[in-house]
């Protein structure tokens, strides 16, 4: 792998909020961190015990919230397998892959997300109908962010 592929590589992590990143071109393989696996992390500082006692609650009220978050979607929940860019279409002026409503079948192509300047496809995990597209085009997305409902 180029060295300048590398360093330029380096340069994009620094300037986003990636930890972590690996690419394999071939047989050669790069992984970049941000932080490094010797890394010290301080320890916190002490605690009163007064204060200890509103943090149960605060889990409490975000795992409410994640099991709302949850009953919102009702059937397969197709959830982004990288960082990206998202697109509808294969190109601005073509047809959407699919639409609100539109049946599909394991293997059907659901979107294009685009990363590092390559477009990867990504595909009905199941069959059924697409029942919400959560996601506008050319919108960024974040890996596990869901992207499509099939009921």
């Amino acid at each position: 792998m180029d060295i300048r592929k590398i360093k330029k590589l380096i340069e994009i992590i620094e300037d986003s909020g990636i930890a972590e990143f690996e690419i394999t071109e071939g047989e050669e393989s790069v992984r970049i961190s941000k932080y490094s696996a010797n890394a010290v992390v301080a320890a916190p500082p002490p605690v009163a015990p007064a204060l200890i006692a509103p943090a149960p609650v605060a889990a409490a009220v975000s795992e409410g919230q994640q099991e709302s978050a949850a009953e919102e979607y009702v059937g397969h929940v197709v959830n982004s397998p990288m960082v990206g860019t998202f697109y509808a279409s294969a190109s601005p002026g073509s047809k959407v892959f699919v639409e609100v409503g539109q049946t599909v079948n394991v293997g059907d192509t659901l979107c294009i997300i685009e990363a590092m300047k390559i477009l990867n496809q990504i595909e009905a995990e199941t069959s059924g109908t697409v029942t919400k597209i959560l996601v506008e085009n050319a919108q960024a997305v974040e890996y596990g962010q869901p992207l499509f409902v099939i009921d």
